[in-house]
């Protein structure tokens, strides 16, 4: 398979800062409380200051559930990516950044789980985030494929990478790390492979050709 864009050094910085106050977010509100925490305290523990929150997420409940900034720097490297590359290859391409960082920071994917497990008022907030990217994605799969807005092919396509991501990602949080799992790259190689298989029917030892 292809290999993704690299990072510049600046886009790793932000990228890093950005994970830093997420996961000051979610360690706070998981000890303290949704109530008790303010964006202040959260800035305070990454010392940096509140401006700087500000620039990074629009309000304490994005910085707990992630914002649009992971989906808007994907949807960048998936328009670099050469029209030679086949659609599902370039979507599975341009999330390769925010896939490393999940990996870097598992620590903090399985502590987003629990807070928005324990703060069910911040799944109205998460089903919004998921549709906006899901839309950003057609959005920009339909300007790949010179397709018009009202097309349905982008929006199936988002939808269904969409689900194929949240399969691996889901099963990747759910895996003792002890045990030794699979990487979520590889994970995502492999249900991105079933979408471009057109959902291909596995075949099972002993079973019928």
């Amino acid at each position: 398979m292809s290999t993704a864009p690299a990072l510049g050094r600046r886009d790793r910085k932000k990228l890093a800062t950005r994970a830093a106050l997420s996961a000051a977010a979610l360690r706070l509100v998981a000890e303290h409380g949704l109530d008790n925490v303010t964006v202040e305290q959260i800035s305070e523990a990454c010392d940096v200051s509140s401006r700087t929150f500000f620039n990074y997420f629009a309000s304490k409940d994005e910085a707990l559930l992630g914002g649009d900034t992971e989906i808007g720097h994907a949807l960048e490297l998936f328009r670099s990516l050469p029209a030679s590359t086949s659609l599902v290859e370039a979507m599975r391409l341009a999330f390769i950044p925010v896939i490393h960082q999940m990996e870097d920071h598992r620590e903090t994917v399985a502590l987003r789980m629990r807070v928005v497990s324990e703060n069910p008022q911040l799944l109205p907030r998460l089903l919004a985030t998921s549709v906006e990217s899901e839309m950003a994605v057609a959005a920009a799969v339909a300007d790949r494929l010179g397709l018009p807005a009202d097309d349905p092919f982008p929006a199936v396509a988002a939808a269904v990478t969409g689900a194929a991501f949240r399969v691996a990602l889901m099963r990747w949080a759910n895996e003792d790390p002890s045990a030794g799992p699979a990487t979520l790259a590889k994970l995502v190689d492999a249900a991105f492979d079933m979408v471009a298989s057109g959902l291909a029917e596995p075949t099972t030892a002993g079973g019928d050709a």
